[in-house]
């Protein structure tokens, strides 16, 4: 990946490209691995850093949303789940299981919880990271030493995902450069072209 060919290709106005993306973050980065892996002429242009904005300030978890599970939106837990598997088994130099403890100060969260990341368990499907366990106190305390212990009655153990974010962006616009794509940072769209009252280009600026 080339930033100065990369410029070079991105001035030359007899270009013609199928797809513009504005923005380096994971959404654009993404949406430009789909686009030149389909084929198409493909540039993404980024006004600073590769995932600078909201990417950059994001928990890196890769997780499958267990707060939509209670809302009751099992549809998407399990393809955010889906999600979060392929991305530990393609990318496991970049992602891997990290270990979560609820911890239960009334008895009846320990099952209500249990059962809970026990669905969630089983909507990962054989993309799971491991399996969730109810704790004892002393389990709990072992595992969260800094704990409040006068009420504990328990604690729920799950796996969710943890990514580093910035080294994923920059793989994948490594990817779209090499399937062909043009990506390039710090230039910044100042405005669009018109023909026929249609957005047919934009200006550039760096």
């Amino acid at each position: 990946m080339d930033r100065n060919l990369a410029i070079q290709a991105i001035s030359d106005r007899s270009t013609v490209w199928d797809c513009l993306v504005i923005g380096g973050g994971a959404t654009g980065l993404g949406t430009a691995v789909e686009a030149a892996s389909r084929g198409l002429r493909t540039v993404l242009v980024e006004k600073t850093d590769f995932a600078k904005g909201t990417s950059s300030r994001a928990t890196k978890l890769a997780h499958g949303g267990v707060r939509y599970l209670e809302q009751g939106n099992i549809s998407l837990v399990r393809e955010a789940l889906h999600e979060r598997g392929l991305m530990l088994k393609n990318a496991p130099h970049l992602a891997h299981p990290l270990n979560f403890v609820i911890p239960a100060f009334r008895l009846w969260e320990i099952p209500f919880y249990g059962i809970g990341l026990g669905i969630y368990d089983l909507l990962s499907g054989k993309l799971s990271l491991g399996r969730s366990k109810m704790l004892s106190p002393s389990e709990t305390i072992k595992k969260l030493p800094t704990v409040e212990q006068s009420r504990l009655r328990g604690g729920i153990s799950y796996f969710d995902g943890h990514f580093d974010e910035a080294r994923l962006a920059t793989t994948l616009a490594l990817t779209v450069s090499d399937l062909g794509g043009v990506v390039v940072n710090y230039v910044e769209v100042a405005g669009f072209t018109k023909k026929n009252d249609k957005v047919s280009g934009v200006n550039p600026s760096r």
